[in-house]
């Protein structure tokens, strides 16, 4: 039993990189290439690899999560959980889909803040579970100032 709950967290995280994932990779030739790149910005080739290790490692850290004993608090480190990866999943959509650099930015704050929630929650529940978010955490928190250099260097562009 313990192996199919497994799947089924990574299938969730997946499922969620796999359409992020899309509408990135559509936007990299057209409007991404277009946007001044800050000089922080990694080549885009490192974002893949990145992503997938740490959406696999989030989903084994809300596995392990899950397999801990039922409680208030394994409840709400899941649900934690899955308001984070909801915000994830909207990020993508609102820098990349919507081109609003600078919402996605205000987003950003409350995904990082979501994800700090979550660590700290599991870390009472499961506490490899949110040694395995620490990385994840630590991406998001680059990610968040490149999302600022990035509205500081193109906030006068409009969005098409």
């Amino acid at each position: 039993m313990g192996w199919i709950s497994l799947l089924f967290w990574l299938a969730l995280c997946f499922a969620v990189a796999g359409i992020s994932g899309r509408w990135t990779a559509s936007e990299i030739p057209g409007w991404y290439r277009t946007l001044v790149r800050p000089a922080i910005a990694p080549p885009n080739w490192v974002f893949g690899p990145v992503w997938t290790l740490l959406y696999a490692l989030m989903a084994i850290a809300a596995w392990q999560v899950w397999q801990s004993s039922p409680s208030a608090l394994r409840t709400w480190g899941l649900v934690l959980f899955l308001v984070q990866l909801g915000l994830n999943f909207a990020w993508t959509a609102i820098f990349f889909r919507q081109h609003a650099i600078g919402a996605a930015l205000l987003e950003v704050v409350f995904l990082w803040a979501a994800i700090g929630a979550t660590t700290l929650v599991f870390s009472r529940v499961a506490p490899v579970a949110a040694w395995l978010m620490a990385p994840y955490l630590a991406w998001v928190t680059f990610a968040s100032l490149l999302n600022a250099a990035f509205w500081r260097l193109n906030r006068t562009r409009r969005n098409p």
